[in-house]
This record gives structure tokens, sequence and C-alpha cells, in this order.
């Protein structure tokens, strides 16, 4: 039990982490725990618009995806030019004393490959969070992030994941609490 204890407060690292790409957008900020959970709810959905595909996986997968950046950071597009990340080191430091270690290495490993449909949609999931990142930079007024937008769609595998990129840019950030924007927004608060 002390060994998954001490693999719960490593996890906790995750909420200290922070997404390093941010400060290259110059907007937006996030934990590498905030993204894992995007990650998961957008996984969930992509496993409802993709018939076939083994939910317990993706999710697995979409849980497990950055973990290793407990211990190696989270490298972003320009560290990765100039740093060379040991991720295999990292899982396999991670995983030895877990007795549930094994299934989370192949788990990883499965992710890290993107051959079966299961790793391209939890693939998928963790770009289509990064997307929804943008899309709220850019609706609020960040140039950039189109730039970045255009390589995260490059990136995506599934048709599943490409119909929700498609659908994400054509939806404000804001449509889901200012969609009404009647007389409640004067009235609200004479309540």
């Amino acid at each position: 039990m002390k060994e998954v204890a001490k693999f719960f407060f490593e996890m906790n690292m995750l909420k200290k982490t922070p997404r390093s790409g941010f400060q290259f957008l110059g907007s937006g900020h996030e934990s590498v725990a905030e993204h894992i959970s995007q990650t998961l709810f957008i996984g969930y959905a992509l496993c409802k618009l993709e018939t076939g595909a083994d939910e317990s996986k993706v999710m697995k997968m979409c849980l497990f995806h950055d973990l290793p950046e407990a211990r190696t950071g989270d490298m972003n597009y320009v560290n990765k030019k100039y740093v060379a990340v040991d991720e295999k080191k990292a899982i396999d430091d991670l995983t030895a004393d877990l007795f549930f270690g094994g299934e989370m290495r192949d788990t990883l490993e499965e992710f890290n490959g993107r051959k079966t449909l299961e790793s391209r949609l939890a693939h998928d999931a963790d770009q289509l969070a990064l997307l929804l990142q943008l899309k709220e930079s850019d609706d609020l007024g960040n140039k950039y992030s189109r730039d970045w937008i255009a390589f995260v769609l490059k990136r995506l595998c599934t048709q599943a994941g490409k119909q929700m990129a498609q659908s994400i840019l054509e939806t404000d950030s804001t449509d889901w609490w200012f969609t009404d924007k009647g007389d409640w927004w004067i009235s609200a608060s004479k309540g």
C-alpha cells in the first residue's frame, strides 16, 4: 500500500506542473492535471462517436497519457528541439513498484504506438483538449492561436476527431453559457 500512496503523491505533482506551451502563445494556462481531466471528457465523447472503440481502453489512455510528466515536466515543441526526454525511463521508474504498473506501462506503450483505434482516439482527445484552449484564446483575441490551430488539425488521426475539431472551431467558446442574451441578463440579479 505504501507504494500506491507514494504514487498518489507523485500524481499530485501533475496539479503543480504547468503546460509549458502557453508561455509561447502569450495567453492561457493550465496544469497537466487539468489537461488530463479535459482529455478524459473528450475521449469519452469520441468513444460515443466512434463505433467499435473499447471505451475502457481509451479512458485509461487518456488518464495515463501524461503521467510521465510528473517526472519529466511538460516539454513543449520548442523544448523538444533541444532537450531529449527519456519518457521510457520515466514510465519504467514510475510503474516499477506498483502492482498495477505493468497495466499502466502497456497502456502507455499502446497510446504512444498510435496503431490501434483506441490509441488514435486517445491521441485525438489529447489534441482536441489543446484545440479547445486555442479556440478560446482565439475568441479572446490572441492572433497567434490560429497558427497553432492549423498544426493541431494536422495531428488528428480519426474521422470522429476531425469532425469534432470542425465543430469546436465553428462554436464560440462562450455559447455554452451566453446563448440566451435576453432580458435574463438584466433582471437575474433582482431575485
